[in-house]
C-alpha cells in the first residue's frame, strides 16, 4: 500500500504543477479536469503526509528511550503510546481511502417504489416510504421530482418513480434496493389485526446522455389518454407517453405532466437510468462470479428490511441492525441506519482486499 500511496502523492504534486501553468488556465475544460483529479486525491495525500509525520515522530521518540534521563524516557513512552494510536487510526483511514471508488457515488438517483403483496396496504406503504425518502432528501438539501406515479383512491401508490437530484445521493441511497416488509394494522382493518405487506424499491444512478446513447430508431413512442386521479385536464388530452426500447424490450410510461413532451423527456430519463443499471448489472455479475458481493446481492427480490409498527422497530436483515425509533425513521431520520450500512460495506470491502 505504501508504494501506491507514494505514487498517488507523486501524481498529486504533478497536478499541482500543472494547475500553476498559465497555458492550462487558458483551456477551461482541461483545467477543470485537472482540478477535479487533484481534488479527488487531496484527502488521501493529506492523510498519507500526516501518517509520514507521525512515523517520523515515532522514530524520534524511540531514540529518546535510550537517554539516561529517566524523566525523558517516561515522557518518550507516553508520547509513543499516543503516536502509535494515531498511526493505527491513520492507517485504517488510508486503507478506506484507497478502496476502489464506486463511479456512481456522486450521482443523482432515480428511485422506483412499487407495491408488492398486500393489496391496498402495500400501496399505502409505498406512499409512506416515498415520504420517508423525500424527508431525508430535503434534510440534505436535495431536490425531489416525481417522474411518474400510479396513485390509488386511498392516498397510496401502486408505483411511484422520482428523481432525487443532489451530489452524493447515490452513495447514501444505493443500499435501499430490495424488498421492504411492513407489519402494521392497516387503516382499512376494522378488527385490529396486524397485516404483513411488501414493497419493492429500486435505486438507479441517473445516467448521463454520454454514458447511455439511445438511438431514436430503437424507440417506439406511443401516446394515449391519461387515466386515474389527476384533475380535470389530465385525462382529456393524449398527453400520456409510453416509451419502448426495442432492443431490450424495456417499457417506461409517464402521464403525470399535462405536456406530452415533458412526459416523454421524463420517460427517456428513467429509461436511460434503467439501461445504465442493466449494463452495470452485467459487469457486477461477472465480478460476483469470482468474488462474494459485499452487502446482499442488490437483487430486488431479496428481503432487506422489516418495519414493525406495533413494536416501533426497524430491522435491516443484511447487517442484523435494529433500531427502536421507527417513528423518527419514517420522518426521514435515516442517518444512523445509512452510517451502519456504509460502515459494514467498508469493513467487508477491506476484508475482501485482505487489508
Amino acid at each position: 500500500m505504501l508504494e501506491k500511496l507514494a505514487e498517488v502523492e507523486k501524481r498529486y504534486t504533478e497536478l499541482d504543477q500543472m494547475l500553476a501553468d498559465p497555458d492550462l488556465l487558458a483551456n477551461q475544460k482541461e483545467y477543470s479536469k485537472v482540478a477535479k483529479e487533484r481534488s479527488d486525491l487531496e484527502e488521501v495525500v493529506t492523510c498519507y503526509r500526516r501518517w509520514r509525520k507521525v512515523e517520523e515522530e515515532i522514530q524520534q521518540s524511540r531514540a529518546l528511550l535510550e537517554e539516561k534521563d529517566e524523566g525523558l524516557r517516561e515522557l518518550a513512552k507516553e508520547e509513543l503510546s499516543s503516536l502509535r494510536e494515531q498511526k493505527e487510526a491513520l492507517e485504517t483511514r488510508l486503507r478506506l481511502l484507497m478502496l476502489p471508488k464506486d463511479p456512481n457515488d456522486q450521482k443523482s438517483v432515480i428511485l422506483e417504489i412499487r407495491a408488492g403483496t398486500g393489496g391496498e396496504e402495500a400501496s399505502l406503504f409505498v406512499a409512506s416510504l416515498f415520504r420517508m425518502y423525500s424527508r431525508y432528501a430535503e434534510s440534505r438539501g436535495w431536490r425531489v421530482e416525481v417522474m411518474s406515479s400510479n396513485p390509488t383512491g386511498l392516498g397510496g401508490f401502486k408505483e411511484i418513480i422520482a428523481l432525487i437530484d443532489g451530489k452524493g445521493a447515490y452513495s447514501r441511497l444505493k443500499f435501499e434496493g430490495g424488498v421492504h416488509r411492513v407489519q402494521r394494522v392497516p387503516v382499512t382493518e376494522a378488527s385490529g389485526r396486524i397485516h404483513t405487506s411488501a414493497v419493492t424499491v429500486a435505486v438507479l444512478a441517473e445516467a448521463d446522455e454520454v454514458e447511455v446513447d439511445i438511438d431514436p430508431k430503437d424507440l417506439r413512442v406511443d401516446v394515449y389518454r391519461s387515466s386515474g386521479p389527476g384533475g380535470q385536464s389530465v385525462n382529456t388530452t393524449d398527453s400520456a407517453v409510453r416509451v419502448t426500447h426495442l432492443p431490450t424490450g424495456l417499457v417506461v410510461t409517464c402521464q403525470d405532466e399535462k405536456s406530452q413532451h415533458k412526459n416523454k423527456a421524463k420517460g427517456l430519463k428513467i429509461l436511460r437510468a434503467r439501461l445504465l443499471e442493466r449494463k452495470q448489472e452485467e459487469q457486477r455479475s461477472e465480478i460476483a462470479a469470482t468474488r462474494k458481493l459485499m452487502v446482499g446481492s442488490g437483487d430486488r427480490s431479496e428481503r432487506i428490511r422489516t418495519y414493525n409498527f406495533p413494536q416501533g422497530r426497524l430491522t435491516d436483515h443484511r447487517i442484523n441492525f435494529t433500531l427502536y425509533k421507527l417513528d423518527q425513521v419514517m420522518e426521514g431520520d435515516l442517518g444512523s441506519l445509512f452510517e451502519a450500512l456504509i460502515t459494514h460495506y467498508q469493513a467487508e470491502a477491506l476484508r475482501a482486499t485482505g487489508s
